[in-house]
């Protein structure tokens, strides 16, 4: 009898995150707020629950991705919650990006009713998670971590174990800045560009492959000069993991100069009702600094 898998949260990154579950022979039971989502997966094979408590009570693991620290608080630990349903024994990993700190609390609740806990934040975007190669980075016992391995690889291809409790979200953290200081000097490039009236598509092409190539820039780069801002990752979340970031240095006391500067960028942005464009339209914020438009030109 194939395992029995619960998941929370059926949002761009939950939904097919699921579907993977199903198609790797999962028997997948799923809560949404918005009921309509789970429904929608029943038909094609699910089982919808009423409440994250009712969905622990059936699964031996449950996982949660949600948008951000309170609202995994409130599946987990709150009024018909996780914690309410879990027996000793199951699972919970949560796969959405909060706060290290806040991952250890709960951690530590739902270990009082012996109930163990993985952090296991994901990077790939909505593509990744379509195509199951999202990349995993999982906190916590070592042992729990090989036991749900068939469960990230239904849904993964880089998955590694980080460390202890809370280290998967730090790792993911550092995943964040990595990704957003990567994206900084390719806006800057594609602004330098533009206003010296390259062909930023040949330029894409000539450089890519060298030194200065990265994911981002073959990846959103394109994307970019075609003023596609489609969302596969909201810039509202990104600014969501920048301020996370930001708290866990000011807990440490660690200057991050450059990651500051960006998250002061990014609010700009949702200052200009930019939050639900992709977090790459970091670049807006540069063009109306410099008075151009990063644009491939059509050709005829």
């Amino acid at each position: 009898m194939p395992e029995k898998v619960g998941l929370i949260g059926l949002g761009i990154m939950g939904m097919p995150m699921a579907r993977n579950l199903l198609q790797a022979g999962f028997e997948v039971v799923a809560y949404n707020r918005t009921a309509s989502k789970a429904e929608a997966l029943a038909k094609e094979g699910a089982r919808k629950a009423d409440s994250p408590r009712e969905l622990a009570a059936e699964c031996p693991t449950v996982i949660t991705i949600v948008s951000d620290t309170p609202d995994v608080e409130a599946v987990i630990l709150g009024k018909d919650g996780v914690i309410e349903g879990a027996g000793p024994g199951s699972v919970v990993i949560d796969m959405s990006t909060i706060s290290p700190r806040a991952t250890r609390a709960i951690a530590a609740r739902l270990k009082e009713k012996g109930v163990a806990m993985l952090d296991a934040p994901v990077s790939g975007g909505d593509i990744g998670a379509i195509k199951a190669t999202l990349s995993i980075m999982v906190g916590g016992d070592a042992e729990v971590f090989e036991r749900c391995r068939p469960i990230f690889t239904a849904m993964g291809k880089n998955i590694v174990h980080v460390g202890t409790s809370g280290m998967g979200q730090t790792v993911k953290l550092m995943n964040q800045i990595l990704l957003v200081g990567c994206l900084i000097g390719v806006v800057e490039a594609l602004v330098f560009g533009q206003k010296s009236g390259a062909d930023l598509e040949k330029a894409i092409n000539a450089v890519e492959g060298g030194a200065a190539g990265s994911w981002v820039l073959s990846n959103l780069g394109p994307r970019i000069i075609k003023r596609d801002f489609r969302p596969g990752f909201f810039t509202d979340l990104m600014q969501k993991d920048l301020n996370l970031v930001m708290e866990a240095a000011a807990e440490m006391k660690l200057p991050l100069p450059v990651t500051s500067l960006i998250n002061q960028m990014y609010y700009s942005l949702q200052c200009s009702d930019e939050g639900r464009n992709a977090y790459s339209a970091l670049v807006k914020v540069l063009e109306r600094m410099a008075g151009v438009e990063v644009r491939q030109p059509e050709t005829e």
